[in-house]
């Protein structure tokens, strides 16, 4: 009979390229200001890649990784990078970023989920684990947003930024540590509120799919608060009353950083205090796949993270998609 093993979050990383696009950018020639921003999102800037991939963005958060734990890239088995902004549609990115961190020995494929997108890829990492069959997964979230954000549509262009994270997942033989619980979900109905048409099977690029704009996000965005301030709220509190918590036992709320009044309706339902929700939304604005983890890097090498603490992580993305994982902190 096979070990048990549970997936446990061993190591993080991170990379935020060095341009930063502040709020008074967009007030050159958008009928925007600070104020309205910052009061709408709680985004005061954003992070912007001018010259390379979302593979670079990817690559640079696994090596500080690797450099983190004086890790050999020899050692890792999988890479699993979730991205809606792929470098091409093939190959992979994970394919591009196991040869620019040189983990020759590592299979690994993308994961789409949109704003979900590290969630869903840290569910399939943990069962890799799980299975017994691996022992070093590296899940990377890592989005360019820039490449598809049209920078003359103040409802989007303000909200988006780029950057990567990465965790490292090893497993144990402990029951109650690490990845102990997740409830995902998709609603196809929801595909109209959040997309972008062009580029796939369905519209290729063409001289009209460029001229209608169609190679950029597009976002209903009262529609999609709508519906992710009762989803993420929802799932939250459920894999929480799933698992007997309440609002005490939570260390930290770790929420999809996509809009701060999300973010403080979820907090809400699930009886949290706002000291209690990791944010970093300010900073970096909607880093789509990259939020969650980029959260987690910063908070754990800010010492405020503790081996042992449950906490809950949360998102909701195009799709519709979304969900919650429940994980207790193993890294001292």
């Amino acid at each position: 009979m096979n070990k048990k093993y549970n997936a446990i979050i061993t190591g993080v990383g991170m990379y935020v390229p060095p341009k930063v696009l502040d709020n008074k950018y967009f007030e050159q020639y958008l009928d925007t200001n600070d104020e309205w921003i910052v009061t709408r999102t709680g985004i005061k800037e954003r992070r912007i890649l001018e010259n390379g991939a979302t593979s670079d963005l990817a690559a640079g958060a696994v090596k500080d990784l690797l450099a983190s734990k004086n890790m050999d890239p020899m050692e890792i088995d999988a890479i699993i990078v979730a991205t809606v902004t792929p470098d091409m549609f093939f190959p992979a990115t994970a394919c591009i970023v196991q040869d620019k961190v040189g983990a020759k020995n590592a299979w690994g494929f993308d994961l789409s989920a949109a704003c979900s997108g590290f969630l869903f890829a840290l569910r399939t990492g943990a069962s890799l684990i799980e299975s017994g069959q691996y022992r070093k997964v590296i899940v990377v979230g890592a989005d360019k947003m820039s490449a598809i954000v049209d920078y003359t549509d103040r409802n989007t262009c303000i909200l988006f930024g780029d950057a990567a994270s990465a965790v490292l997942l090893e497993p144990t033989e402990e029951a109650n540590t690490g990845i102990i619980d997740s409830i995902l979900r998709v609603d196809g109905t929801g595909q109209e509120a959040l997309y972008m048409k062009g580029g796939g099977s369905l519209n290729p690029p063409s001289h009209q799919t460029v001229d209608n704009k169609m190679h950029f996000i597009y976002q209903d965005g009262k529609a999609v608060f709508k519906v992710a301030v009762v989803g993420m709220a929802d799932v939250s509190a459920e894999i929480m009353e799933k698992n007997g918590l309440t609002g005490e036992d939570v260390a930290f709320l770790v929420p999809h950083q996509a809009n701060l009044r999300i973010i403080d309706a979820t907090a809400q339902r699930m009886g949290v205090t706002r000291e209690k929700v990791m944010i970093n939304i300010d900073k970096y604005g909607n880093t789509t796949a990259a939020t969650i983890p980029l959260c987690l890097t910063e908070y754990y090498r800010a010492g405020k993270v503790k081996k042992g603490d449950n906490l809950i992580l949360a998102a909701f993305g195009a799709g519709f998609t979304w969900g919650s994982i429940y994980l207790k902190w193993a890294i001292d």
